[in-house]
C-alpha cells in the first residue's frame, strides 16, 4: 500500500513539474540575422570601411605595382642584361616582401577593429535581449539552437529594442 501511495505521489509531483515546465516562456534569438539586419552592424561595417579605406587603396596600388613589375620583367627578360635582370628581381622581391608585410599588418589591424566593434555590438545585443526578456517575462532565451520554431523567435523584437536603445557613449 505504501508503494502505491508513494508511486501516486511521485507521479503527481512529476505531472506538476510537467505543468510548470509547460508554462515556461521560452524565446529564441537568431544572432546571425541580427548581425546582418541590425543598423548597428551596418554602421560598424561602414565605420571600419571608412577607417581602412586609405590603407586598402594603398594595398591595391602596391599590388598593381607588383603586377606591373612582374609583367615588365617577363616582357623585357630577353633584352635585359644579367645584371639588370638581377637588379629588377631584387627590387621585385623587396617590394613583394614589403607588400606581404603590409598586407599582414593590414589584416591584423582590420581583424582587431572588427573584433572591437563586434564586442560593442554584442554588449548592446545582450542588453537588448535582457530588456525584451524582462519586459515580456521570458523564463529562458537561447541564442544557439539546432531548431527553433518561428513561434518562439523574438529576433525582430530584439532588433527593435536594439534600434530603440541609445548608443553607448563614444560609439
Amino acid at each position: 500500500m505504501n508503494k502505491v501511495i508513494t508511486s501516486l505521489l511521485l507521479t503527481s509531483m512529476l505531472l506538476g513539474a510537467g505543468v510548470a515546465h509547460a508554462q515556461a516562456k521560452v524565446g529564441y534569438v537568431n544572432t546571425q540575422r541580427i548581425l546582418v539586419d541590425a543598423p548597428q552592424a551596418a554602421k560598424a561595417k561602414q565605420k571600419i570601411e571608412k577607417e581602412f579605406e586609405r590603407r586598402s587603396q594603398e594595398m591595391q596600388r602596391l599590388a598593381k605595382q607588383l603586377q606591373g613589375m612582374q609583367e615588365a620583367m617577363e616582357k623585357n627578360a630577353v633584352t635585359m642584361s644579367e645584371a639588370q635582370r638581377r637588379t629588377k628581381e631584387r627590387e621585385f622581391t623587396d617590394l613583394s616582401r614589403d607588400f606581404q608585410r603590409r598586407q599582414r599588418e593590414y589584416q591584423e589591424d582590420l581583424n582587431l577593429r572588427q573584433n572591437e566593434e563586434m564586442a560593442a555590438i554584442f554588449e548592446r545585443l545582450t542588453k537588448a535581449i535582457n530588456y525584451v526578456a524582462d519586459t515580456e517575462k521570458f523564463d529562458l532565451v537561447v541564442q544557439e539552437a539546432v531548431y527553433a520554431s518561428p513561434r518562439i523567435d523574438i529576433t525582430d523584437r530584439v532588433i527593435k529594442a536594439l534600434s530603440d536603445a541609445p548608443a553607448a557613449p563614444g560609439k
